[in-house]
């Protein structure tokens, strides 16, 4: 990221998210704010700034008219939609803290998150998140209300949407400032949002984010002009993700204009839709999409896979060139051109053809596939953070890039490397602490404030961070060598278009073994093309076919990866991971913990 020397930004941002929206509806009122769908193949809709302001008014309105108040909270069950972005900013323009929950989520955990917070009304989604609610009231004693974006009302403990924003007309009838009255008393460093960790093992824990960490980090952004008012955004991540948080600080910000949709199959139908300048999205996006184009080039065959792979081996040529800083020859540019025109340009209109870069982030993306994407003319920019520092630490610029390293620490921020290079960062993203857990907050804490993260990292010369794994996923064989399974399971990523989840391990053991889940999307794929079709996807992931493609994929792994890290045996299990079976996190990372316990049998039989 280019330097930024100047950091009066940091004093100058607003003080606190309610007034930055504020500030944003008075700058560019009749600037397009959402755009979102209402029924497929339909047009979108589109709210202007004044109007978003206008409905947010009324539903903060109707929360004081409930009685809510400084820093109380209220939480959202909800996937991305527009209705989360304005219950957000709602809750906080009424002075209170957001508390977020993923709609996936088990109805114990959402009623653990909601007593642990003693949220006192909920944002739902549906009758679905209502039940939950429903089943645990008994555990919830501070909840008085429920406000349902579609579902069931009962007038009394349920009421919807349009319900509370009566609510907050007829306040704003007798107490006409009574929303700018508690915007104006938000204190800079008051709590915002509390974001549960879905973590690996034990409860969820309780990130407490203040205004400042979000105010912050929008200014970041708009410091650096990576986005402006021109640019579009196509909004998919979970908004109880940090990730998807984020952009909506920097929206405020920068002031460009979202689309919104949070149904991850219509992704890609809704890039060549919403035609986005850029994107926010988790690498198995890009893995997913990555893994698509390959298997159907290999699928065409004859002439067409020809010049599609000889497209790439031109266009890594000038990439590295470029960014060696040499010269393109002639011949080369010319080839250069041809190519872009038959499939470069091609592969670009599949993501809508005006990208200007993807940010991606919540873990690691594999350099391979980093490289692949650039050499097609679609720039990825690695970033890095935690929920603990309010999602963004690190960023590559646009201008200014590395790949394979997720740039330099944010302008304002610090960043060192402790015992073991951990990466330890201080800023004003930094939260306060973990909410009623004073002994996890000072573990993970230092008293002068350098956040623990975790992971291990190294720093360049240029100060751009490269992580190398989480310290507790390494570990160490029998014969002494460390491994980090993260980077060898990007690695098979990258080198095998139908896996899904790829798990090392190997602790203690002589060699490393892995399970493999492959995707049921591509095996589909794989089935049509193999005369397969029909087949269900646990008698295909079996065959010994599939088995032999795998095997193949595996040795083409081991190729280049160190001698103590070669993947000597494996299994494909007969179904993938998900959320619902409680080996994801609901922010789609592995529950490894949980996944070598369910298969502590097929890991001991690999080793007999």
């Amino acid at each position: 990221m280019p330097v930024v020397r100047d950091l009066s930004f940091i004093e100058n941002r607003s003080p606190n998210m309610a007034l930055q929206f504020r500030e944003r509806v008075a700058k560019t009122p009749n600037g397009e704010a959402f755009r979102f769908p209402v029924a497929d193949g339909q047009p979108w809709e589109s709210l202007t700034w004044r109007e978003a302001g206008d409905r947010v008014e009324r539903l903060a309105a109707g929360l004081l008219a409930l009685g809510i108040e400084s820093e109380q909270r209220v939480g959202i069950a909800a996937g991305t939609r527009v209705e989360w972005i304005e219950a957000d900013l709602a809750i906080l323009s009424a002075g209170a803290a957001t508390t977020t929950v993923y709609p996936s989520t088990m109805a114990e955990d959402v009623a653990y998150i909601l007593a642990d917070s003693e949220s006192r009304i909920v944002f739902a989604e549906d009758d679905e998140q209502v039940q939950k609610l429903r089943d645990h009231r008994a555990e919830l004693p501070a909840l008085f209300k429920i406000v349902v974006f579609d579902g069931t009302t009962d007038g009394d403990w349920v009421i919807g949407l349009d319900d509370l924003a009566k609510l907050g007309e007829d306040y704003l009838a007798q107490h006409p400032d009574a929303v700018t009255k508690a915007t104006d008393a938000i204190e800079t460093n008051q709590l915002a949002t509390l974001i549960y960790t879905s973590g690996t093992t034990g409860k969820p824990k309780g990130v407490r984010l203040t205004h400042s960490s979000w105010t912050y980090e929008g200014a970041v952004i708009q410091s650096n002009q990576i986005l402006d008012e021109s640019d579009l955004q196509f909004l998919w991540l979970p908004m109880a993700h940090s990730f998807g948080k984020v952009l909506l600080s920097a929206q405020l910000a920068c002031g460009f204009a979202t689309a919104v949709d949070g149904r991850v199959d219509r992704i890609i139908d809704n890039l060549a839709i919403v035609k986005p300048t850029f994107m926010g999205a988790a690498p198995r996006i890009f893995e997913k999409a990555y893994a698509r184009i390959i298997t159907m080039q290999e699928a065409e065959g004859g002439l067409k896979e020809k010049i599609f792979t000889t497209a790439f081996t031109v266009g890594r040529k000038v990439d590295a060139l470029k960014l060696a800083g040499q010269p393109v020859p002639l011949p080369l540019k010319v080839q250069h051109a041809l190519f872009d025109k038959l499939v470069f340009s091609k592969i670009r209109d599949r993501f809508g053809g005006r990208v200007r870069f993807f940010i991606s982030g919540s873990a690691a993306l594999n350099r391979d596939i980093a490289e692949w994407f650039h050499a097609a003319g679609i720039l990825i920019l690695e970033g890095y953070g935690l929920t603990e520092t309010a999602a963004g630490a690190f960023v590559n610029h646009p201008d200014d890039y590395k790949i394979g390293t997720v740039g330099p620490v944010f302008p304002g921020g610090q960043v060192r490397l402790g015992e073991g290079d951990e990466i330890q960062i201080k800023g004003p993203n930094v939260m306060d602490g973990y909410h009623n857990l004073p002994e996890e907050t000072a573990k993970t804490l230092t008293e002068d404030g350098w956040l623990h993260t975790g992971d291990k990292g190294s720093l360049d010369a240029d100060g751009f961070l490269t992580i190398t794994g989480r310290i507790k996923e390494l570990f160490k064989t029998s014969g002494g060598k460390y491994v980090a399974p993260p980077a060898i399971e990007a690695k098979f990523k990258a080198v095998c278009p139908y896996a899904s989840q790829f798990m090392v391990f190997g602790n203690e053991r002589n060699y490393c073994i892995a399970l493999v889940t492959l995707d049921p999307d591509a095996m589909t794929a794989w089935a049509l093309e193999n005369g397969k079709e029909g087949t269900a996807y646990t008698e295909l992931v079996n065959l010994p076919e599939v088995r032999a493609m795998v095997s193949g994929y595996v040795d083409e792994l081991n190729s280049h990866l160190n001698r103590w890290e070669t993947i000597k045996k494996f299994e494909i299990l007969d179904h993938d991971l998900s959320i619902e079976s409680g080996e994801l996190t609901p922010s789609m990372k592995v529950k490894r913990n949980v996944v070598e316990e369910r298969n502590k049998g097929r890991i001991d039989a690999l080793y007999a």
